[in-house]
């Protein structure tokens, strides 16, 4: 169910398809936590229909089994090194991520394939596709994301919003309050 998203919020009858939106990264490796970041930024900014959870996985790895094997759909956000120019973006289907990883293009494709494949030995793999962006610096020690990286927010944030409707999602912007200690 897709509402306007300047609508009073979604009917919890239509909402039935469980999505997890899961953003994975380690913030102290700069463009690495960009995963994080997303979904902070995304919570803030936002209110999300009640089958949506964005959820802050960090380098949790096969902690997060439970909440992916609960979900129908699983939209992850993340730092993938392709051996592309850094700012370009990516949407990858997780099918894409078991055969790449080998490759290691994803910092934590290990445990999201593990988490998976347990995922799916319980009987519910979600249908996932990662949405990443090729990082410029995943150099120790710094949590602030570079600037090629940083300018990429908005639409990566955006990607991420569509990919939301697509699933069945539906999402409005958070009025900010007016009381300043809130």
């Amino acid at each position: 169910m897709d509402l306007p998203h300047g609508s009073d919020g979604p009917d919890d009858r239509n909402c039935t398809r469980a999505i997890l939106v899961l953003g994975v990264g380690n913030t102290l490796l700069r463009d690495e936590g960009i995963g994080v970041k997303i979904v902070q930024k995304l919570e803030a900014e936002y209110v999300f229909s009640p089958n949506v959870e964005l959820m802050d996985g960090g380098t949790l790895g096969i902690r997060l089994l439970d909440p992916i094997a609960r979900a129908h759909y699983l939209i992850v956000v993340d730092a993938v090194q392709n051996g592309q120019p850094p700012g370009t973006i990516y949407r990858l289907p997780a099918e894409e991520l078991e055969k790449r990883v080998t490759f290691k293009n994803s910092l934590h494709q290990l445990d999201l394939v593990e988490s998976l494949a347990y995922a799916e030995i319980l009987g519910n793999r979600p249908y996932g596709v990662i949405l990443g962006i090729e990082p410029e610096d995943i150099s120790p020690w710094g949590t602030e994301l570079t600037a090629t990286i940083e300018a990429r927010v908005p639409e990566l944030s955006a990607r991420v919003l569509e990919e939301i409707e697509r699933a069945g999602g539906s999402y409005r912007a958070r009025i900010p309050s007016a009381d300043p200690m809130q």
